[in-house]
């Protein structure tokens, strides 16, 4: 090959990846809006490290609501793994129909939100809010919410003024998450009868031998106060950055893997990327299905690569 022939073919080389380079430079840092949630903390940790492990840099800020949702309509965020619905639907679902973010496929589902007893009571035959009223003195006719405020409590509060299941006489018990579950934790070796807001993922799950009461779907929604999340990004952003939206839309978590890093992270102390490098050095194969179809940021296979970078064998 003269010269001249290796200058063209250069050229055309240098042509046809530059747009591919510029696009794949242009897709980092991945930038993640976060909203100080644990279980949204965990997942977003779990991401950014599968996410360097390939070859990317990454930024997570911590914000609101309502400013996740304004920097993706402004272009300051690519991600955000915590759109919960339908409870989030008044703040995202205008976001979306406008076409300034887009709601991928969802990153969990089966979480849930409502009224809660220890196993206990559930098989002494509380099964139903329906259920509550006639245990009463058992209960000391005593609801256990966390902080004042919370939108959890005022379902609980709306129950009780509404009369429902014949809950006027009791009282809804101000706490805070800490707050109620040590009252749980003091209880639950005699066996003491309690009623307390619940929700999964969270680590109470798999601290606590517990059951959700069925019932309330007028307060706390369809099943048990049921919840799917979905992966968000800005507008476009899967069409620009191919590569990093095909993992986004392989994410997929479960309860019991938010649960234990919850824990990790809320009770242990560790941090949240310390808490995610562990899990996934434990569990391997959840990055089967994520890395299916991914590359490196250098494009090479994805997943012996993460793998590698993790220390995980195999």
């Amino acid at each position: 090959m003269n010269k001249m022939t290796m200058g063209l073919a250069t050229a055309a080389f240098a042509l046809s990846a530059s747009p591919l380079m510029a696009a794949d430079d242009s897709c980092q840092p991945v930038r993640f809006a976060e909203v100080g949630w644990t279980d949204i903390t965990a997942t977003t940790a779990l991401t950014t490290e599968v996410l360097e492990a390939m070859g990317y840099k990454t930024r997570i800020d911590t914000v609101s609501v309502p400013i996740a949702y304004s920097g993706m309509k402004n272009g300051d965020f690519d991600v955000f793994l915590g759109n919960w619905m339908p409870s989030m639907a008044s703040i995202s679902d205008p976001y979306v129909e406008r076409g300034e973010v887009e709601r991928l496929g969802a990153n969990l589902e089966g979480a849930k939100y409502t009224l809660a007893v220890p196993q206990y009571v559930y098989d002494a035959g509380v099964t139903s809010v329906a259920d509550l009223d006639e245990n009463a003195e058992r209960f000391s006719h005593q609801l256990h919410g966390i902080e004042a405020g919370n939108d959890g409590n005022e379902m609980i509060q709306q129950m009780i003024d509404d009369d429902a299941f014949g809950l006027e006489d009791w009282q809804l018990v101000d706490s805070s998450e800490a707050g109620m579950l040590a009252e749980l934790k003091a209880r639950v070796p005699d066996e003491q009868w309690m009623v307390f807001l619940g929700w999964e993922p969270h680590p109470m799950n798999t601290n606590f031998d517990m059951a959700y009461l069925e019932g309330a779907d007028d307060y706390f929604g369809p099943d048990l106060g049921g919840a799917t999340v979905y992966t968000n990004t800005r507008a476009g952003y899967t069409e620009a950055c191919p590569n990093v939206g095909n993992l986004l839309n392989n994410l997929s978590f479960t309860l019991e893997m938010e649960n234990q890093l919850m824990g990790a992270i809320m009770e242990e102390g560790t941090d949240p990327r310390q808490a995610a490098k562990a899990y996934l050095q434990e569990h391997p194969e959840v990055l089967d299905g994520w890395l299916e179809g991914v590359t490196t940021k250098a494009g090479e296979p994805a997943l012996p690569a993460v793998k590698a970078a993790l220390s995980i064998e195999g």
